[in-house]
């Protein structure tokens, strides 16, 4: 690895920094971004003690990088039955979700903070057989160092936004020196492969969104069941991972699915559910009778909008519903979400205008009639009523949306040959 300026200044300043990342931690804390009790691992120090024979190390920044990582790790625990897999990522929420879906044999730390003596403690201990890491986590220190140490690196699902592809063009040769640092790098999009074939110099090849072939989303079974129970056959329908400024559309879309069908019920997601306030206004605004999912408050024939305020329960939310509009898409400045999580789950999948994260996933969806986008938000309400109100069109757009979503496993097989050969043989007894 070249040790170009860039990344020699970042040495430096992480080096002369490390001691400051208690304070720094303990500002997260206080924002509530950081586990108190687990803040040692921040800092590259474990209690818990590896583990006998190989651990393959997975990195993904939070929830939906891990999740995605999800199939990945099932088969490297069918492959190496007697292996274990440590999970990394750097956010509480990731951290709750994984500890209830982890399988046997996996288990997941912080990861450390990217400053030397953190990393060094994090290599020492865990003494991983191999490392992989998820999308566009670069942490310079965290692939030296792990690169130094002669253990097999994997980049899975690369994504790249156009603009940081330009940032990193004007650094080539750090590029080089730190994304060339794996062994192995697979694109999620043409797009990343593309410039990322150029900033290489080598060809690196789009395997696939690996979230195209992730697992259904997990579920709380006794609480869809009483849900499910409370709803009846009510028409439902979801708006999933809203954004400041969508919410407000979504509303008066709903209204109009409320002329048609007066019983019907939308369940509102917002992506950040901290905004639960801001979006209570709109329903007040609106005059619509909700109840929040954080108050654990029955849902009644009088309901017409269940706020889903929580976190890691979207596997609940599209079980209930029968239709989909993904959002993040409604306004510039967004680029959508991932469309396959619904389709898998038996949904009808619409979305808006602006898709650019997910491009491929959509353009193939639409032409595979397994997804609509919506170009004008003035139209989702009479979209949204139309299709509710055709029950045949309705199970012909959840059967092509499963039946794409359930199809994309080739990603993952083809992910799993290019993988494999990076795998240690298991040590002779």
């Amino acid at each position: 690895m070249t040790d170009t300026p860039l990344i020699k200044g970042y040495d430096v300043a992480t080096r002369a920094l490390g001691p400051l990342t208690p304070l720094l931690l303990r500002r997260r804390e206080k924002q509530g971004k950081e586990d108190p009790t687990r803040k040692h691992e921040r800092h590259g120090k474990a209690e818990r003690t590896r583990p006998p024979g190989q651990l393959f190390w997975l990195h993904g920044a939070s929830v939906g990088e891990c999740l995605m990582l999800q199939p990945v790790i099932s088969r490297l625990l069918a492959h190496r039955p007697n292996a274990h897999i440590l999970v990394t990522s750097g956010t509480l929420t990731s951290a709750e979700i994984l500890a209830k879906h982890l399988p046997e044999r996996a288990f997941h730390q912080f990861a450390p903070l990217d400053y030397p003596k953190a990393i060094d403690r994090f290599l020492d201990h865990w003494r991983p057989d191999l490392a992989i890491w998820a999308e566009s986590e670069i942490w310079p220190n965290m692939i030296r160092r792990t690169k130094s140490r002669g253990i097999p690196m994997a980049l899975l699902n690369a994504r790249f936004s156009e603009k940081s592809l330009e940032s990193w063009s004007k650094r080539k040769k750090s590029a080089q020196s730190l994304i060339g640092a794996f062994d192995l790098v697979l694109a999620a999009d043409t797009q990343t492969a593309d410039g990322l074939t150029w900033l290489l110099d080598k060809p690196v090849e789009s395997a696939g969104n690996l979230k195209d072939a992730a697992q259904p989303l997990p579920v709380d079974t006794a609480e869809l069941k009483k849900l499910k129970s409370q709803i009846g056959r009510r028409s439902v329908w979801c708006a999933a991972s809203t954004h400041k400024g969508e919410d407000d559309l979504v509303l008066k879309a709903h209204a109009e699915v409320l002329a048609r069908f007066k019983t019907s019920l939308l369940i509102l997601a917002p992506r950040h559910p901290e905004r639960r306030g801001e979006i209570m206004n709109f329903l007040k605004a609106h005059d619509l009778k909700y109840v929040t999912r954080s108050s654990g408050a029955e849902i009644t024939k009088e309901t017409q909008v269940y706020l889903f305020d929580t976190i890691g329960e979207m596997g609940l939310a599209y079980r209930l519903s029968h239709l989909t509009f993904v959002c993040g898409s409604l306004l510039e400045g967004l680029s959508g979400h991932n469309p396959l999580e619904p389709a898998r789950l038996d949904n009808a999948v619409l979305t808006g205008p602006h898709i650019a994260s997910f491009a491929d996933s959509y353009m193939s969806m639409i032409a595979f009639d397994a997804a609509q986008r919506i170009l004008d938000p003035q139209i989702i309400g009479n979209t949204v009523t139309e299709i509710l109100a055709d029950k045949t069109r309705l199970k012909e757009l959840q059967a092509t949306a499963k039946t794409y979503a359930t199809g994309r496993d080739a990603v993952l097989d083809f992910i799993w040959k290019e993988l494999t050969p990076l795998i240690p043989q298991e040590a002779s007894p």
